[in-house]
């Protein structure tokens, strides 16, 4: 489904990534662990195709997608969600998710495609008709994610989808992405709370100054001592 092999890329002459390797297959949950500044978003925005890798590959189902545009690898399947709450703030939220409907290209009804977001946050459903940018931060990324939702990615990937978010929404978050996966998306998660994220993760990857440090299943590296010593931080 996605895999990237001895991976390098960086900004300008300035490298960042050296020699990721991951894989993921259709219904799996990668959480891509790391400190701040390690090259996680660098790592999602290379395979998405914002940065073209130095060298090293990028393949997503089966061909090598290196360095492709963007637009062409969404419309392949491919989608990247942003920290921040990236979403049109003058178009309603309906709008919003009618772009990703868009890009899904078939016949489906905009109920059929965003009805299973509306269930995780019905608040939207409330909201359809208001614009973007007068929503509160958390329900601007439950916008988002409806948006990505609606174009029906085979692979998503997140990062930070809990940036900014009060705590009590970021559960509901990752228990979206979690049932997103049981439908057959991949799922790539960058994620700072990782006590909550590695709990239903598959899969984990840690990355130091752009080295690929641990890798394995995530309930083995949540114990692991060497993890909390690279990203500094509480996995429990």
């Amino acid at each position: 489904m996605l895999e990237t092999r001895n991976l390098h890329s960086g900004y300008g002459r300035v490298p960042v990534l050296r020699g990721i390797n991951l894989q993921l297959r259709a219904g799996e949950i990668l959480l891509v662990l790391g400190a701040n500044g390690a090259g996680k978003s660098t790592l999602l925005r290379t395979i998405v195709g914002f940065i073209r890798p130095t060298s090293g590959s990028v393949h997503f189902d089966g061909a090598d997608v290196s360095g492709r545009n963007p637009e062409e690898l969404a419309r392949r399947g491919l989608r990247l969600v942003l920290d921040g709450h990236r979403v049109f703030p003058n178009l309603t939220v309906a709008d919003n998710i009618r772009l990703g409907a868009a890009m899904h290209g078939g016949r489906a009804s905009f109920e059929q495609l965003a009805g299973p977001a509306f269930e995780m946050f019905p608040i939207l459903r409330e909201k359809l008709h208001d614009q973007a940018r007068d929503l509160s931060g958390g329900q601007q990324q439950m916008v988002a994610l409806a948006q990505a939702f609606a174009s029906r990615p085979k692979v998503l990937l997140c990062d930070e989808p809990s940036l900014g978010l009060a705590q009590a929404l970021v559960p509901q978050i990752l228990s979206f992405l979690q049932e997103w996966a049981k439908s057959g998306t991949a799922v790539v998660i960058v994620e700072q709370q990782i006590g909550l994220a590695i709990s239903i993760a598959d899969k984990a990857i840690v990355i130091d100054r752009g080295e690929e440090k641990l890798s394995g299943r995530a309930a083995e590296l949540r114990d692991d001592p060497r993890v909390q010593d690279i990203y500094m931080g509480d996995v429990r």
